[in-house]
């Protein structure tokens, strides 16, 4: 009898400024200790403060990308992010992975990762718009076209979707993403 292992691979993704990179460190600093790996992104945009990811220029990340250096790449808002095959070595070791991905890929990354979880969050549109606005990466009018359009997602019947609303106080939202990353890694 052969059993399929559900994968530990945890897709967080949501629109910009839903607060993504905040739960992922609220629960970074909660799971550390807890065999829970979160996969930094490779993109072509300088640290800023913000997320915690590895700038590249264009050039490294076209080499990267011939070299077939990431497990998964796309781009968005004229950037190119990847996230690199190491997360196929923590996964065969059986590490949870926790990665933050793109809505607008989802479906390319379950072709490759079939059973791993999808966590959609997201944020009612008024404190998406005050929380872009906060970043001052673009002018008002940029945050007023990103909010319109809003990129509608679908995820294949049967793949597993959370969905989680960061709109309020970032621990509610925090704790029920631990919960949620828990509960894959526990199997």
């Amino acid at each position: 009898m052969t059993t399929r292992m559900k994968s530990r691979l945890i897709y967080v993704m949501g629109p910009s400024g839903a607060g993504k990179d905040s739960l992922l460190g609220f629960a970074r600093a909660r799971l550390a200790s807890g065999g829970v790996l979160f996969a930094h992104r490779y993109i072509t945009r300088e640290v800023d403060g913000g997320e915690n990811h590895i700038a590249l220029t264009d050039a490294e990340f076209e080499a990267r990308s011939r070299l077939g250096l990431f497990a998964l790449q796309w781009r968005s808002h004229a950037l190119r992010y990847g996230i690199g095959v190491e997360i196929d070595q923590w996964l065969a070791l059986g590490c949870t992975v926790v990665l933050n991905g793109s809505r607008a890929y989802v479906n390319e990354a379950l072709a490759r990762y079939p059973h791993m979880t999808v966590v959609h969050v997201n944020a009612a549109q008024h404190v998406l718009a005050a929380r872009l606005a906060s970043r001052a990466r673009e002018t008002p009018e940029q945050i007023a076209a990103r909010l319109a359009r809003r990129a509608p997602f679908e995820v294949p019947a049967g793949a597993a979707l959370t969905h989680i609303d960061n709109s309020g106080r970032l621990e509610d939202a925090g704790l029920a993403f631990v919960e949620t990353v828990q509960r894959v890694a526990a199997g």
